[in-house]
């Protein structure tokens, strides 16, 4: 009988045992399962927790709507809609264009906000951001307006001008170099985030706080007066409190997709 009692002990905790090595297992595969359902979003989509956070498509991947042209009323033939980029086709001509060409901008004005993004450079070519810009008559966009270094680092000779790497990719443009430096070379896709609030201006690269600084300050004075831009526009340190985001048509291809906005 001690024998019986001891084989069905034995049976129950090999049985126990068994059974809660199943219950974990399958605590692991709920797991995994939840895992799987994590939402999955393409290039040009916002996701359910980016439309509850109050993010806006700027692109929707497939048409110009809501960009123009800079001091124009239609979206240039320089730029096109191609494989749910906007793409700059590259003139070979840098600044002086295309004959419609010329940076874009999106038709509405904005203050404080976080930008998000995605460019990519081809060869030798060059680019850029600019934000609370301002149109002007007869002005490009950039003598009003800071700017996000779109660059090949590697072959565009702005890269070795400029002051301590200030016109290399994500540095405000010939005031500010981005440190780290860690944008991907011609032809691979980086992320931008730009984010503005009551003067406090941020830029990030593929992840990672690259600057940060401060509009309207006395330091912000200073910085502009070493740089080129007074010579260009004697007041351009006033940045505007509102302004458009654009886009630079340097003469160079350019692809930009993912853009979306959040307003602060």
């Amino acid at each position: 009988m001690k024998k019986i009692l001891s084989f069905l002990f034995a049976g129950a905790l090999i049985f126990g045992i068994s059974c809660t090595g199943g219950q974990k297992k399958s605590a692991q595969e709920t797991t995994e399962e939840k895992s799987a359902t994590v939402e999955e979003i393409g290039p040009n989509e916002l996701s359910q927790q980016e439309k509850e956070e109050g993010w806006t498509l700027l692109f929707n991947g497939q048409t110009s709507e809501g960009w123009l042209g800079v001091n124009k009323s239609h979206f240039p033939a320089g730029w096109e809609v191609a494989e749910g980029t906007l793409h700059c086709k590259g003139s070979g001509m840098g600044e002086a264009g295309s004959e419609d060409g010329g940076d874009i901008l999106y038709n509405k004005e904005f203050s404080n906000f976080h930008l998000k993004i995605d460019w990519k450079i081809g060869e030798g070519g060059n680019s850029g951001i600019f934000y609370l810009g301002q149109q002007v008559e007869d002005w490009p966009i950039w003598k009003t307006a800071p700017e996000f270094q779109v660059l090949d680092n590697d072959k565009h000779p702005d890269a070795l001008l400029g002051k301590d790497g200030n016109r290399k990719a994500a540095s405000l443009y010939d005031l500010i170099p981005a440190d780290p430096q860690n944008t991907k070379p011609a032809g691979e896709w980086n992320s931008a985030e730009i984010l503005v609030y009551n003067g406090t201006v941020v830029h990030k690269q593929n992840g990672e706080t690259v600057l940060e600084y401060h509009l309207w300050t006395d330091d912000w004075n200073e910085l502009v007066a070493g740089s080129k831009f007074p010579g260009l526009n004697p007041d351009w340190a006033n940045v505007a409190k509102s302004g458009y985001i654009a886009l630079q048509d340097h003469g160079d291809d350019v692809w930009y997709r993912n853009i979306k906005i959040r307003e602060l």
